[in-house]
């Protein structure tokens, strides 16, 4: 009897656990890090950040808490950035081997972790197999994959703003012109394409597959090209759905290149999954009531179900936000907005460190964005082992480069530091995990009547968050109308919920609401 007895408190006692880890796992939201993998950690010495150097760094990504990591295109690429392939089926050597990816993959998936994948295929480069076979050849099997000028396929069209060809922060110059997205064979290569990065080895598990897509610079009518129109529900309605067959799960995001467009028809016609919520993050960097709560309920409460909205305030495309804000605490406001508002927070690498970086004009290449591109800082010194320097030495950019020494901007400062910025992006993250509201619970303005203190609900089922930020420099008092029995703030405990609120400056508070 004692032996089924034990027995039977070993089984409850695991049932616990399990249903512990269970509610833990539930509770968690998406939180993505979206990061320039060349910029990041480098493993062998040559100052390109790696497939391997991220690997490396994946204990920390899950100490920041992330769940997820959206890369930069991988494929091969003259570019640093590697948009506009020279092949779309290569991993560009300077990050690794296709084996090195797959592990990598293979590490993140073993963590419970998610990895996107980068895809532009709207564009190639004069290295590229297609131009190189069809280019002056109307008898080439690709001769219908390029958009031409001419009747003899002797001049490739134009690409985005009616460039032929780009200049690099090396001095070279790259070539490039537009795919023709109407040709029934690129969109059968496409969904080959997509389908080879979501099974490598087509057993079916998904092990060794991305989680999702980007799809940058995707329009409806490209780049106001006669013969690209119609595009979501003649090319990237189709290829979502082939796609979709081999895993129903594949998240599919897309870039809008209308800024100002909040993405529904994206939704709509071309069936993808999420968008980037560029309206959002206009009205958290401008801390003004007004635009934080008009689009708020435009992109929080009019998403269809079943999309997303991916929030965020940093890109690769966009001047850091702690170069554009030097103050800390309103750093530290548009970071909490931006975690606990709603939607699928992304944030881009080095943000959560305060790095710097602007776009510049020292001359007409690409390396005018390198300082918002710059290797993340990983030590006070500003040098050091996996120090991912690619642009050393190359221009401008480099000798005025962010980094500097023992100047509070590096990871190494940070982690140390209680009230760092790090430390609060790891503490924000902590708390919109552990509830339930706040990693999945529906937006709902609250109404007070403080010019400058915006505040909303988290509620999922029956647990309720209310939020409230001082966007202001100024102490601000508000009226909690729903008031019944007071609540601890999360984040000031020394802070109760009252009818009456007084908020200090750039005041953050997180009161859950019984």
């Amino acid at each position: 009897m004692k032996k089924y007895l034990l027995l039977a408190l070993l089984l409850a006692s695991i049932s616990l656990i399990w249903a512990q880890n269970k509610n833990t796992q539930t509770a968690k939201g998406e939180v993505i890090y979206h990061v320039c993998q060349r910029s990041f950690y480098d493993s062998n010495g040559d100052l390109n950040g790696d497939l391997n150097g991220l690997r490396q760094k994946l204990d920390y990504l899950q100490e920041l808490g992330v769940t997820s990591i959206m890369l930069l295109p991988l494929y091969e690429a003259d570019c640093y950035h590697n948009y506009f392939a020279n092949d779309f089926e290569k991993i560009d050597p300077e990050f690794g081997t296709m084996e090195e990816y797959i592990a990598l993959v293979k590490d993140v998936h073993r963590r419970g972790m998610k990895i996107y994948m980068d895809m532009e295929t709207q564009y190639v480069t004069a290295k590229h197999d297609w131009w190189k076979d069809a280019v002056g050849n109307l008898k080439s099997e690709y001769s219908d994959y390029l958009l031409f000028d001419d009747a003899e396929h002797k001049m490739p069209a134009t690409m985005v703003f009616d460039l032929r060809e780009l200049k690099s922060y090396d001095g070279s110059v790259v070539k490039v012109t537009t795919v023709n997205l109407k040709s029934p064979k690129v969109l059968d290569y496409n969904i080959r394409l997509f389908s080879f990065f979501i099974d490598p080895n087509k057993d079916g598990k998904f092990d060794d597959g991305v989680d999702g897509f980007r799809l940058d610079h995707a329009m409806d009518h490209l780049d106001g090209k006669p013969t690209l129109t119609n595009l979501f529900t003649e090319f990237w309605k189709p290829l979502i759905a082939e796609i979709k067959k081999v895993n129903p799960k594949i998240n599919i995001v897309a870039e809008q290149a209308d800024w100002n467009d909040y993405g529904f028809d994206y939704f709509e016609k071309a069936t993808v999954d999420r968008m980037f919520g560029f309206g959002l993050k206009q009205a958290i960097l401008s801390f003004d009531k007004k635009q934080l709560i008009q689009n708020a309920d435009i992109l929080l409460t009019k998403t269809p179900k079943g999309k997303d909205q991916l929030l965020f305030i940093e890109n690769h495309d966009l001047d850091r936000f702690a170069s554009l804000e030097p103050n800390f605490k309103k750093q530290k406001v548009a970071a909490a907005l931006m975690l606990l508002i709603g939607g699928i927070p992304s944030i881009y690498y080095g943000q959560e460190i305060g790095m710097q970086g602007k776009a510049n004009s020292y001359s007409n290449t690409d390396g005018n964005d390198i300082g918002r591109r710059e290797a993340f800082d990983w030590y006070q010194s500003g040098e050091g082992k996996g120090m991912a320097f690619w642009y050393k030495n190359t221009g401008d950019w480099w000798t005025n480069k962010n980094q500097k020494s023992n100047d509070g901007i590096s990871l190494k400062e940070q982690i140390k530091d209680p009230n760092s910025l790090f430390n609060f992006y790891k503490k924000i993250i902590s708390i919109k995990q552990s509830n339930i509201a706040l990693a999945k619970g529906r937006y709902e303005n609250f109404q007070n009547n403080a010019d400058s203190v915006f505040s909303f609900y988290r509620k999922e089922g029956n647990n309720t968050i209310l939020i409230a930020v001082n966007l202001s420099d100024s102490i601000q008092e508000f009226v909690y109308s729903d008031f019944k029995n007071s609540t601890i703030d999360i984040l000031n405990p020394k802070q109760q919920l009252q009818k009456t609120n007084v908020m200090q400056p750039f005041q953050i508070s997180i009161w859950k609401i019984e």
